[in-house]
């Protein structure tokens, strides 16, 4: 918006709220016609909300603090700014960064549900992430998801019809960025995008941008002066990787030895105009680092990343108290997340806060700079679990639960043999890594079996599997993100080949002949999930009914 746009809509909400009365939290929902200056009001909420909590995050005013100060009779101009420490509560907030947000929908759960959006809220929770310019913090906000991207792509989009992919351009669904981005690479222009879509061309070249850098950085490989420029716009060293073929090891050992390594910025409320001493940080690529380490020793806490099914508040509970028995112990408590819906991402909460993404490589940053005495991982849900393989290998002391540990609980089949040995009853099961070790398996076991993959939160991608040619469509579509799966697909089922067929759009979509229930997208991941097949106590009068050939 322009900042006549901008003030227009300010002054309008401002007269709202004081013709309704309403003192302490509330926010002003508006639209705007991108072609005049008409706008409309959508809403007005008289209290806080998950929009508050993100404001609260992203400019760092404590909105629901200073509502709770104005409610008991004080007004802003007699309260002090609780992170500034010298001016008052009464001016707003300015911002010399850039700020993301993305909600998190439950999709990769829901795999069934309806992806469209509308007026319904869908998302279970947000991530939230900051940089110095929109490229950045895009890019950041991108790979906090933790939908297995790191990037604003989706490999498998590569293979979608130009026609299906203009539909999901126009509708919008939750992965649209992704297929708007893959627009970008395929040559639409803005003004194209634009057209279909009404998205401001203003964002629609930021992709662009991104788009450009892909390139040149596909163009010149091990060049340090593009590995800046990409670094600067929030490219994550797995994406470099892919362009230029090499490690991450390499890629992380270049840039150190470059002096290519972020630095830590303060949000402080006022653009770094008042002296602030504020104890919440990001990173960003230029210079000047705000975050200086203590002489105190230090324990970082991995939070649990964004909020959806399995993995909510529980986790931003157990964090919160971690950190206050880390300080009774006389360590400095460090909190790493990036979901502005909790508690632990208050910077009063801990002595230092980093509002960063969960990878390793983002973790490893911070690790770099603060050195702490080691990592907590065991209250970050999978999220953080996940990291602590990797952490380890780096290293880092994995403080609580070793790695060794965790994996006898989250490895199917290490912990199926940690309880024989303790001679602990368990129902039958078996371990497999593809396809017909798990037809196998299921035939030995007998149906109805469990199909349950490893190191998953929540139940994600379980299923309990009546038949035979249903269990083998489950174990394709369980295992589709994380193998690849050539152009002709062979399963195995009664005894017989069934072979999958490729569609126009170069996803294995439909049976030879009239099946047509199975999709099937190609991956270039190599690391296999392990599947337990249990055999699940179930009492059924009789076996449902199926409409396709030899069922």
């Amino acid at each position: 918006m322009s900042d006549y746009e901008n003030q227009m809509l300010r002054d309008a909400s401002l007269s709202i709220i004081r013709a309704l009365k309403i003192e302490g939290g509330c926010n002003v929902q508006l639209a705007l016609d991108p072609h005049s200056f008409k706008y409309y009001v959508i809403e007005v909420n008289p209290r806080v909300s998950r929009s508050s909590a993100l404001a609260s995050k992203a400019t760092g005013y404590p909105i629901a603090k200073l509502a709770a100060k104005i409610a008991v009779g004080l007004t802003l101009d007699e309260v002090i700014n609780p992170v500034t420490g010298s001016t008052y509560a009464m001016f707003e907030p300015a911002l010399d960064y850039v700020v993301a947000k993305i909600p998190r929908f439950p999709f990769d759960k829901f795999e069934k549900g309806e992806r469209r959006l509308g007026t319904q809220m869908k998302a279970t929770g947000e991530v939230m992430a900051i940089g110095r310019n929109i490229e950045e913090s895009l890019l950041k906000a991108c790979r906090s998801l933790e939908i297995g991207v790191h990037h604003n792509e989706i490999p498998e989009l590569a293979d979608v019809s130009d026609d299906a992919l203009i539909e999901k351009v126009v509708k919008a669904q939750d992965d649209r960025l992704f297929y708007v981005s893959e627009a970008i690479r395929r040559g639409y222009t803005p003004e194209e995008i634009a057209d279909l879509t009404k998205i401001d061309i203003f964002y629609l070249d930021k992709l662009l941008h991104i788009f450009e850098i892909e390139q040149e950085l596909g163009a010149h490989p091990q060049d340090i002066d593009v590995l800046k420029i990409a670094k600067l716009n929030g490219f994550s060293d797995r994406k470099i990787v892919e362009l230029w073929g090499t490690t991450a090891d390499q890629v992380r050992q270049l840039r150190i030895e470059n002096k290519i390594v972020p630095v830590y910025k303060m949000v402080d409320t006022c653009a770094a105009e008042f002296e602030s001493e504020t104890p919440y940080f990001y990173s960003t690529y230029g210079w000047e680092n705000e975050s200086i380490k203590s002489d105190k020793e230090s324990v970082l806490v991995l939070g649990s990343g964004p909020i959806r099914i399995g993995q909510g508040v529980e986790f931003d509970y157990a964090t919160v108290h971690s950190v206050k028995a880390i300080q009774a112990a006389g360590y400095e408590a460090i909190i790493m997340n990036s979901n502005p819906e909790t508690v632990s991402t208050d910077f009063s909460v801990s002595d230092k806060l980093y509002f960063e993404p969960l990878t390793f490589e983002d973790v490893m940053n911070v690790i770099d700079l603060e050195q702490p005495k080691g990592v907590i991982v065991q209250f970050g849900g999978q999220t953080a679990i996940n990291l602590a393989e990797p952490l380890a290998n780096a290293g880092v002391t994995i403080l609580g639960t070793q790695v060794a540990d965790l994996d006898r609980a989250e490895d199917r089949d290490l912990f199926e043999q940690a309880l024989k040995d303790l001679d602990i009853p368990q129902p039958p099961g078996q371990t497999a890594t593809n396809e017909e070790e798990a037809v196998l398996a299921a035939r030995k076991i007998g149906f109805p079996v469990l199909v349950r993959p490893s190191y998953v939160l929540g139940g994600r991608a379980m299923e309990i599997v009546e038949t035979k040619m249903i269990f083998v469509l489950t174990c394709v579509l369980r295992l589709r993100q994380v193998q690849t799966i050539q152009s002709l697909l062979t399963l195995i089922s009664w005894g017989k080949s069934v072979k999958l067929m490729p569609s126009q759009t170069g996803k294995l979509s439909s049976f030879q002949g009239s099946w047509s229930i199975l999709s099937v997208q190609e991956s270039t991941q190599e690391t296999l999930w392990q599947f337990i097949l249990r055999k699940p106590c179930l009492k059924r009068s009789k076996k449902p009914s199926l409409t396709t050939p030899n069922a």
